[in-house]
This record gives C-alpha cells, sequence and structure tokens, in this order.
C-alpha cells in the first residue's frame, strides 16, 4: 500500500515528460526558423541545457546531502545513456543525419572533454598513494573547459546566421508562441522528469538498491528522460538535427555543469563505489559515437541497434552485479 502512490506519481511524471518534449520540440525548431540558425545549435544551446536541468538540481541536492556517488553517477550514467540509448531508439524509429560540421568538431569536443574528465578523476592511475577524486581545481578545469565551448557556439551562430540568411523556411509557429511552447515543453520536462526520479527512488530504496546502483540506473535514466522522449518525438517528426545538437550539448554540460559547478562550490568528492568498466563505457560511448558518424555521416538503424545492444549488455552486467 505505500508504494501505490509512488506508482502513480510515476505515471503522471511520465505523462508530463512525453507532453512536454512535443511542445518543446516544435517550439524549438520553429525558433530556430526565425533566428535563421540551424537547428543543430538550438539543440546544442536551448534543448540541451534545459533537458539537463534535471541532472543539475540532483547533482546539487546530491552534493549538498553528501552523496559523492550520487552526483558522479548522475553524470557518467547519464551520458552513456544519452549515447548508447538514446541515439539507438532514435536510429531505430529514422537514421539520424549529422552534418559534417558536427563530425568534424562537436563529437571530437564531445570525445575530448569525455576523456578530460576520466584523466581529472582517475588520479590512482598517476599515483598510487593517492585516492581518485575531482578536486575544486579539476572542476575549474571543466568550467574553463565550457567556456571554450560556448565561444564555439557563438562563433557557431554568427556563421550559420550568415549561411541560413539565403534561405526562406516558414516557420511553424510565429516566434511568441514558438517561445512559449518552448519554456512550458522545458518546464514540463523537467517537473515531469523530477516526478519520475524521486518516486521511482522511493521505490527502490524501500527494495533494499544502493546508491551507486541507483544512480547509475534510476537516477541516470531518470534524468535522462526529457532527452529521451524528445529523440523519440524529434526522430518521428524528421527532427534529426535536433536529436545530435540535444545529446552533444547535453552531455557536454553533463561533464562541465552539472558535475563542475556544484564540485567547484562545495570542494572536492571521493566517490567510493565506481568500478573501471563505468569509466570505459564513458569513453567507448562517445567514440562509439564518432567512429559510426566519421564515415557517411549518419546513424543507420543497423548502427542503432549496435549501440542498444551495447547499452543493455552494459546495464545487464550492472543489474546482475546489483543483486550478487
Amino acid at each position: 500500500m505505500d508504494l501505490i502512490l509512488p506508482i502513480i506519481l510515476l505515471i503522471v511524471g511520465f505523462v508530463i515528460l512525453i507532453k512536454g518534449a512535443d511542445w518543446m520540440v516544435d517550439g524549438a525548431s520553429s525558433i530556430a526558423t526565425h533566428f535563421r540558425v540551424s537547428k543543430t545549435l538550438i539543440g546544442l544551446t536551448i534543448v540541451a541545457f534545459g533537458t539537463s536541468a534535471p541532472e543539475l538540481a540532483v547533482s546539487i541536492s546530491s552534493l549538498a546531502s553528501g552523496s559523492t556517488d550520487m552526483l558522479l553517477g548522475n553524470v557518467i550514467g547519464s551520458n552513456i545513456i544519452n549515447v548508447l540509448l538514446l541515439i539507438g531508439v532514435g536510429a531505430l524509429i529514422c537514421p539520424i543525419k549529422v552534418s559534417r560540421e558536427t563530425v568534424k568538431k562537436e563529437i571530437p569536443i564531445l570525445l575530448l572533454i569525455s576523456t578530460a574528465l576520466v584523466v581529472l578523476f582517475l588520479d590512482t592511475s598517476l599515483n598510487q598513494a593517492i585516492t581518485n577524486s575531482i578536486t575544486r581545481g579539476d572542476a575549474i578545469i571543466c568550467l574553463l573547459l565550457f567556456a571554450i565551448f560556448l565561444y564555439y557556439l557563438v562563433a557557431m551562430a554568427i556563421r550559420n546566421r550568415e549561411t541560413a540568411s539565403k534561405k526562406k523556411e516558414k516557420p511553424k509557429y510565429k516566434m511568441g508562441v514558438a517561445i512559449l511552447m518552448t519554456m512550458v515543453g522545458l518546464v514540463g520536462l523537467v517537473g515531469g522528469s523530477q516526478l519520475v526520479v524521486n518516486n521511482a527512488t522511493t521505490i527502490a530504496q524501500s527494495l533494499g538498491v544502493s546508491d551507486r546502483i541507483i544512480a547509475l540506473t534510476i537516477i541516470a535514466l531518470g534524468t535522462s528522460l526529457p532527452e529521451l522522449v524528445t529523440t523519440i518525438v524529434a526522430a518521428r517528426k524528421k527532427e534529426t538535427d535536433l536529436i545530435v545538437g540535444n545529446i552533444i550539448g547535453s552531455n557536454i554540460f553533463n561533464i562541465c555543469i552539472v558535475m563542475g559547478l556544484p564540485v567547484a562550490i562545495f570542494g572536492t568528492i571521493t566517490p567510493s563505489s565506481f568500478q573501471m568498466i563505468d569509466i570505459v563505457m564513458l569513453i567507448l560511448s562517445a567514440l562509439l559515437l564518432f567512429i559510426m558518424t566519421r564515415r557517411d555521416s549518419k546513424v543507420t538503424r543497423r548502427e542503432g541497434a549496435l549501440m542498444l545492444l551495447v547499452f543493455l549488455v552494459y546495464y545487464g552486467f550492472i543489474i546482475y552485479e546489483a543483486f550478487l
């Protein structure tokens, strides 16, 4: 009986998520057309940062309460899910075309920042006398990397605006309506995901699941729900540029801001229960995306199925390990 209310709220959260994603995709697409910028850029900024709000909220509250495993698990798990699950699902619905600019610049930037996180975290690989940790200095490096990324986005916006000014695509909605739809959609995504995460965590904790497993599965999956639902809606609407921009932007935001900002504020974290497989999968997911798009600038249905298979194997291992 104690779990009836959390289950009901879980379902309500999913409903809000789906409708919020629908409005947000349509609104963001119209905003891109109005401003004469690429939909990839809108995905990298408005959509990515908005859908990453749940991860930021969870990280700040986790670190404030002393749960460092929850913070790092949230970031690592969300980034793995964003690439393997989201792009995998999106590609199965509709093959995802990726611009040459994204293949040459944005995906390598994601791979570089993911590698930087691993290097900063794996202190014991360099010095066996110290414990793996992420210091305030490490967090500041992440924030500086994000500042460089923002500079790149501004330059990209200026360049794309000049190119797109020659196009005369008509936006689906007026500017005011598009902005309102995007804002309401984002609020729905954040609010719905919070309902899902909070109630799913309550259910898991009542079953005695550990913090690491909750972080890598329920929290990571739950805070990635805005990206997942947005991906499914965008794929059905054939807005594949939004999918790629959203995922790359979200992953960079997760590492640099969702992890970097709380650590810069609260100080060094020393997660204790993470294993090498978690770190390897973080890099492997970004590398897999780079390899798949390098040849023909798209993720096919077959490649999407491969991503889902890798995702299922990894999470199957985590779930199996949890019940050993």
